[in-house]
């Protein structure tokens, strides 16, 4: 199944994932050519270059690629990755690879012909399909190295920061850190992170699949595992799982511990693994009798490639609660039994060793009853009658198809009318009641002056009301010191690393030296809908400036996170100076949507936090047009930015683990514009930010800012 990709040709066998009329989903082998933006597919492999497709599509700049990470289909796991349509997302693929690295690859590869720019043609774009139509063959074939605009950095951080890990001893061959105090930390000094280092001689694959494996063959190297089993699949990369311990390793007396977590992982661009866990409660797998539930308060695993992937260098970090009564055992205990679970990395690094590495029957890699077995024979056909008439279907559907629709979404806004109650009115009634006051002596002069009181205590309350009314760029609080809660500044630009000058010939990045833009405003929306194109909304920040015909341009970036319960977090950056004097900035405004998807880059960076949130989240930049869908609003002063996190399973998941511990955290990002020719070099910030603390309880109702 091992796909080749050479001379700007990917090729290899997939499996394709359709649904039959009953709606239950199949999967049909099919052998796979990328090669010149165009897709085919065919039901063995070609003898030569001239035979007819069965199916071929184009990969536009419209095309997206999502990773869905692990599902099982017929007792087999499978690597899942669709490709749909932006202009039209019921017009989709989906496909499966039987590795993570085959499916690493063919992302890497749909989305760098994506991106690439369209040689002139009068051909107009196609609807996505797989369909008979053959594709007009190209004479330019996609470099997959040289290209600038597919550059993989070789750096594992865009940002300088201190470890916060300290060296405290080395055990049957591992590193042991412990992660340096820090009173801003999650994480209770009772419980200290410790974290064990090593270098296994395999491929970071088939460690990948050794960690992630719940079956008998774990007790082959974890001497901590008794039982496991996964209670939900969330999604491709997040699940809940429970494993039991062996009572053998524990101390005598104390009872078995079990542990329910919360497991998520992905795979960076680098060939990086990262699995994160940590504890929650779940209806499926409340406490058993007989165990002692333990909490993980932070805990995974980090295996990079080392001497060209031949080795993993693998980082083994656990944060545990174990439910000691202190009475019973000294305050060591618990940091002991932490530091022997992190020797099962020992164990794993002589059990790879002895058994030659990656040779390992797949079973072995998998553990699970979902094993994927290697073969280059395709699939063969189920036998039912059911399948039967689906393959017949299947064929007879073979003529082209074509499909154009579009959505689009409109956001309302309504003025609410606030009357204030007049002084000079309250003057001339009080001056009536003084002319009246020897005329008519039954009129109480202290009612007279309670009314006044309660006249004048409305108008200020009025007038308090009018001025302090929320309007967009103004529900978060900025804070230079950063000592308040839910409070946001801009960020040291210096933290940042950058393209250099020379960066296409030595790689090098450089401490950033300012921003493009001042960070001038932010919000923190909560809302039951989308809510896109804040800019363009009456009374923000961004149409007062309009009002006024300034020259002040905005560059709002609007991160939305779906849920029942959605959340906009929005920033607001402004720059005086006109865009024809930063070509760079100029280029991106009033460029298309595929340019920009190719461009716009975020590095974010968890300053204060447990390190299962750093690890998490990273400080490697990305480029967030090519991993989520992002809609452009392009406005008389503003260019706006509208990411939805929700379009990918990936970033869904690390957003939702942040979510959890957002009032812990210091988080700060830096967004830039990537440079890939010369005359673009050296990258500048557009703007920094820092969000301290943040509250999901404090974000502000977008309802209640429309009706002000």
């Amino acid at each position: 199944m091992d796909s080749v990709k050479s001379d700007g040709r990917m090729e290899g066998w997939l499996y394709l994932f359709r649904s039959n009329r009953f709606g239950l989903q199949y999967s049909r082998k099919r052998y796979f050519i990328l090669e010149e933006r165009c897709l085919k597919s065919f039901k063995s492999k070609p003898s030569s270059d001239s035979e007819e497709p069965l199916r071929s599509a184009v990969i536009d700049s419209c095309i997206r690629v999502t990773d869905n990470g692990r599902e099982s289909f017929s007792r087999k796991v499978f690597f899942i990755f669709s490709l749909y349509n932006a202009l039209n997302h019921n017009d989709c693929l989906k496909l499966g690879a039987s590795t993570p690295e085959e499916a690493a690859s063919w992302i890497h590869a749909l989305q760098d012909v994506a991106v690439e720019p369209r040689s002139t043609s009068k051909r107009r774009w196609q609807p996505y399909r797989l369909n008979d139509s053959m594709i007009a063959a190209r004479k330019r074939s996609v470099d997959w190295t040289s290209s600038a605009d597919m550059h993989v950095d070789a750096m594992t951080s865009d940002v300088i920061a201190p470890s916060q890990w300290k060296i405290f001893g080395c055990k049957n061959g591992l590193r042991l850190f412990k992660e340096a105090k820090d009173s801003n930390s999650q994480i209770s000094s009772d419980y200290p992170a410790i974290m064990a280092v090593g270098v296994i001689e395999g491929t970071c694959e088939a460690v990948f699949r050794t960690f992630m494996s719940l079956g008998l063959s774990r007790s082959e190297w974890d001497f901590c595992f008794y039982n496991g089993t996964v209670v939900e699949h969330l999604d491709g990369h997040t699940d809940i799982i429970h494993i039991q311990l062996c009572r053998d390793w524990l101390p005598w007396g104390m009872s078995r511990r079990d542990l329910l977590l919360r497991r998520y992982w992905r795979r960076e661009e680098d060939g990086t693994y990262v699995i994160l866990c940590h504890s929650v409660v779940h209806s499926k797998c409340p406490p058993q009798q007989g165990y002692v539930r333990a909490s993980l308060l932070s805990g995974g695993f980090v295996m990079s490639p080392l001497n060209e992937g031949k080795e993993c260098l693998v980082k083994h970090m656990l944060s545990l609660d174990w439910k000691i009564w202190r009475s019973y055992l000294p305050k060591t205990s618990s940091r002991s039994m932490t530091i022997r679970m992190l020797c099962r990395v020992s164990a794993l690094k002589d059990l790879f060793r002895a058994k030659g590495g990656d040779q390992f029957p797949f079973e072995f890699l998998t553990g699970e009853v979902e094993s994927i077995r290697k073969s280059e024979e395709p699939i063969k056909q189920e036998t039912d009658l059911v399948q039967l008439e689906d393959d017949k279907m299947e064929d007879a559907n073979e003529a082209p198809e074509s499909c154009s629709s579009r959505l689009t979404g409109l956001n309302d806004t309504s003025d609410e009318f606030y009357d204030v109650p007049e002084p000079l009115e309250d003057k001339r009634n009080m001056n009536l009641q003084d002319d009246r006051q020897t005329i008519e002596p039954t009129l109480s002069t202290a009612a007279t002056f309670v009314k006044k009181l309660h006249n004048l205590a409305s108008q200020k309350s009025a007038d308090s009301d009018s001025s302090n009314k929320p309007c967009y760029g103004s529900t978060l609080v900025k804070d230079l010191r950063c000592n308040m809660p839910c409070t946001w500044a801009a960020s040291d630009p210096s933290l940042f690393l950058v393209r250099g000058a020379n960066y296409l010939k030595d790689n090098q990045k450089n401490k950033a030296k300012g921003t493009l833009m001042e960070m001038v405003g932010a919000d923190w929306l909560q809302s039951d809908t989308r809510e896109d194109d804040l800019a363009a909304r009456p009374g923000g920040i961004v149409q007062k400036y309009a009002a006024k015909g300034g020259p002040e341009f905005f560059f709002v970036i609007n991160i939305q996170v779906p849920g029942a319960a959605a959340y906009n977090l929005v920033l607001y950056y402004m720059t005086k100076t006109p865009l024809k004097e930063s070509p760079s900035l100029e280029r991106f405004v009033n460029g298309d949507d595929a340019f920009r998807n190719s461009r716009f880059k975020l590095i974010p960076y968890i300053s204060k936090g447990s390190w299962l949130v750093k690890q998490s989240v990273g400080k490697k930049a990305c480029l967030v047009g090519q991993a989520l869908e992002v809609n452009y609003c392009r406005g008389e002063n503003y260019l706006e930015l509208d990411i939805d996190v929700g379009s990918s399973t990936v970033a869904r998941g690390v957003v939702n683990l942040v979510l959890g511990y957002l009032n812990n955290l210091i988080v700060e990002m830096a967004f830039l514009i990537q440079a890939n020719t010369e005359d673009e070099l050296p990258e500048s910030l557009l703007g920094t930010c820092q969000l301290n603390h943040m509250d999901t309880a404090k974000a502000v109702s977008a309802e209640s800012i429309k009706n002000t």
